[in-house]
């Protein structure tokens, strides 16, 4: 029987724990839960003891995006898949995991990403984002896709993903310390190495981000310091190519005539979007004080790779 693991990262979200944790229940695939926990103050921790058997708490300062989820793999070894998901997400129907997995049944598949929906408070250009980036479908890549589909190959989601874990350990795990893409870093490992990266449409959860443009900005700020501190993605994969002139003809036409009075703040976000990435792309030129008030991550300029 295949073990799986569900792993959940948390801090300070007790709501969003709580829809999280009330989706889990019920689910048609078997799984061990498991929280790990940057020492929450408003009552998260407590909610994750009252409901799971399996809570690790560190201290905030300690969490890294790769590094955290490589622990909880370090801590608890023995399972055949690990299944991430962020406290902000919720499985949208009963078989969700049960899809995740299901594409392991090919032998040589590494990761499985599902497909996100919007939160049903998400804002028009938040909805188009989900819709846009998780299409219905299925898809299987391989690193002879890389001259076709460019960066987006190892394209990967930390809110709800699945990896096998001999294809993890064979990739060198997750890193331990990046800004952000965690996901994308260790699927692009496992693709050079010859496994298959699968895309489940019909495995389905919620989460969206109703970000303001000064979020945007650290978003993107954070993602261009990733892509100049690990410039071999690029050179093995290519960059994105037309992708962000594809995205704004295909939010125009999301908005459509009905929702014109939009276009100008979707033109107005993309363009803070691209700044926030290029800028971030040039962080080695910039003092360590700005980069904790440009990204996101701010606690990532205090580590020992800063």
């Amino acid at each position: 029987m295949t073990r799986i693991a569900c792993v959940v990262p948390t801090y300070n979200g007790r709501r969003d724990l709580a829809r999280l944790l009330d989706s889990l229940e019920g689910q048609t695939a078997e799984f061990d839960t498991f929280i790990v926990d940057s020492s929450s103050k408003d009552g998260t921790l407590e909610l994750a003891r009252e409901r799971v058997s399996n809570v690790t708490v560190i201290p905030s300062g300690e969490f890294n995006h790769g590094g955290t989820r490589q622990l909880m793999i370090d801590r608890n070894p023995g399972y055949d898949i690990y299944v991430y998901l962020t406290q902000d997400a919720c499985l949208a129907e009963k078989t969700a995991i049960e899809q995740l997995v299901k594409p392991f049944s090919d032998p040589r598949v590494g990761a499985v990403c599902g497909r996100q929906l919007p939160h049903l408070d998400a804002t028009p250009l938040a909805q188009h984002a989900r819709l846009f980036n998780y299409p219905d479908g299925i898809q299987v890549k391989v690193m002879a896709d890389a001259p076709s589909l460019g960066i987006k190959t190892a394209f990967m989601s930390n809110s709800f993903a699945a990896y096998r874990s001999a294809a993890l350990k064979a990739a060198g795990g997750f890193p331990v310390h990046v800004i952000f893409a965690e996901d994308m870093y260790a699927t692009a490992k496992m693709l050079m190495q010859g496994w298959k990266v699968a895309y489940a449409g019909d495995a389905q959860c919620r989460h969206s981000h109703n970000y303001t443009l000064m979020e945007e900005f650290k978003r993107y700020f954070d993602m261009g310091v990733f892509h100049a501190r690990e410039p071999w993605i690029r050179e093995n994969f290519g960059g994105a190519g037309g992708e962000g002139l594809r995205y704004v003809k295909s939010e125009l036409s999301f908005l459509g005539l009905g929702r014109f009075y939009l276009w100008p703040s979707a033109m107005v976000r993309n363009a803070v979007k691209l700044a926030g990435y290029k800028l971030g792309q040039k962080d080695a030129r910039l003092p360590i004080h700005w980069k904790r008030k440009l990204g996101m991550y701010r606690r990532y300029w205090d580590g020992p790779f800063a």
